[in-house]
Order: C-alpha cells, then structure tokens, then sequence
C-alpha cells in the first residue's frame, strides 16, 4: 500500500453554524491521506501512477472555498471529490482542524475527522 498525504494545508473560509462564522470567516487546517495500491510500477516514474498532490491540494481549496455550516460536510465532501477523481483509492482520510473556534474560552482548534474505506461501501 501506498499512502500520499497533504499535511497542515491552511486555508481562510466562512464555515460555520453560526452567521457571525459564515461573515467574518477563520483559519482552517486540512490534513489528507490517501492510500492505494500502485497499479504500475514506481520505477516508471510516471505521475500517472500514483495520486497527484497537486490535485488533492486543488480538491482541498475547491470544497474549502464552499461556505458550509458544517466541517463534517465540508470534510466529507473533500473524501466524495478524491474518490470520483481516484477510483481505484483503497483509503481516504481527512482531518478538518477549525482553529480558535468562537467558544466561551481559548481553544486551540475543534476538529473532525472521517475516514473511507472502500471495502466498507
């Protein structure tokens, strides 16, 4: 198995179950993961064997730029983008950081996390 991952990718957005959230936007953090198995071989060195970061950086960014109330929605759309680009995807796992949400004292960030695997669809 073979993993690519896109690590603490920030991004400013407007989600948030609050309008307040949704009009003055925050920082978000993205960690992504994607395994499979290479259908070819490494050693042709060959970006078309394997999952471009480029574009799960791209997935990233356009599911980000989609206000949303919700990080689990918005996370979960990120796994929906990946898999119709990657079908041949084994896992996918997202992790949505929304740093300092707007609570009563400091938090650092809330986070959600949703994993697929394709042998459980």
């Amino acid at each position: 198995m073979l993993t690519v991952s896109l690590n603490g990718v920030e991004f400013f957005a407007y989600h948030g179950f609050y309008q307040e959230e949704q009009l003055i936007g925050g920082r978000f953090i993205v960690d992504l993961s994607v395994a499979f198995k290479p259908v070819d071989e490494l050693s042709a060195d060959d970006i078309t064997h394997t999952v471009n970061y480029e574009t799960l950086h791209s997935i990233c960014r356009s599911e980000m730029s989609e206000t949303r109330k919700l990080i689990e929605t918005v996370a979960q759309a990120i796994i929906n983008q990946v898999t119709t680009q990657y079908p041949f995807v084994e896992q996918v796992d997202v992790l949505l950081k929304k740093m300092h949400p707007p609570l009563s004292g400091p938090v650092n960030h809330s986070a959600v996390r949703i994993t697929y695997n394709k042998g459980d669809n």
